[in-house]
């Protein structure tokens, strides 16, 4: 398929808003006061142990509120979140490790997954165009990317790093 003029043109300024969205992110130049629904620990307790699909819904509930169009963290637990599609081939591969590591880490961390063909907004505001898209989340601090697939253990100390503070 051959991409008109016009559409690398809507791409190319999308890209770059996204970007300077995450420049500002991890700037730390833009910052919220969000209150958390204090049902969304709790909702979000019973996930725990397994790899979670969610909505923008619930992505609103459990991670940030997108209606702001600015980055909070509001769940109790750090997470990581992955951008996949069905008919993706390294999406699937790493699917089986984010299982194992939802149940492995289950009293550290959460582990969601975001259908790019079904929630085209949020992979749109997150830029994920290439995909998987993972987004380590720690509890404090700023939020990390990593595109493409990673071999079991290169995710798991991703996952230790970036997401839980460890060496």
């Amino acid at each position: 398929m051959l991409l008109q003029k016009q559409d690398i043109y809507i791409n190319m300024r999308t890209f770059v808003r996204n970007i300077m969205l995450l420049a500002m992110l991890l700037a730390g130049t833009t910052t919220i006061a969000v209150a958390a629904d204090k049902n969304a620990s709790t909702a979000a307790s019973k996930y725990a142990g397994k790899v979670t699909h969610i909505t923008k819904a619930e992505f609103d509930k459990r991670v940030c509120n997108t209606a702001n169009g600015t980055w909070k963290y509001i769940g109790d637990k750090p997470c990581v979140i992955d951008f996949y599609a069905t008919w993706c081939g390294p999406c699937k591969m790493i699917s089986p490790y984010l299982d194992e590591f939802a149940e492995k880490y289950k009293d550290q961390l959460y582990i969601y997954k975001i259908d790019i063909d079904k929630e085209r907004e949020l992979a749109s505001m997150f830029g994920a165009y290439s995909i998987p898209l993972l987004i380590f989340v720690p509890q404090q601090g700023e939020p990390s990317a990593q595109r493409g697939a990673l071999a079991k253990e290169d995710l798991e100390a991703a996952i230790k790093k970036a997401v839980l503070g460890q060496k």
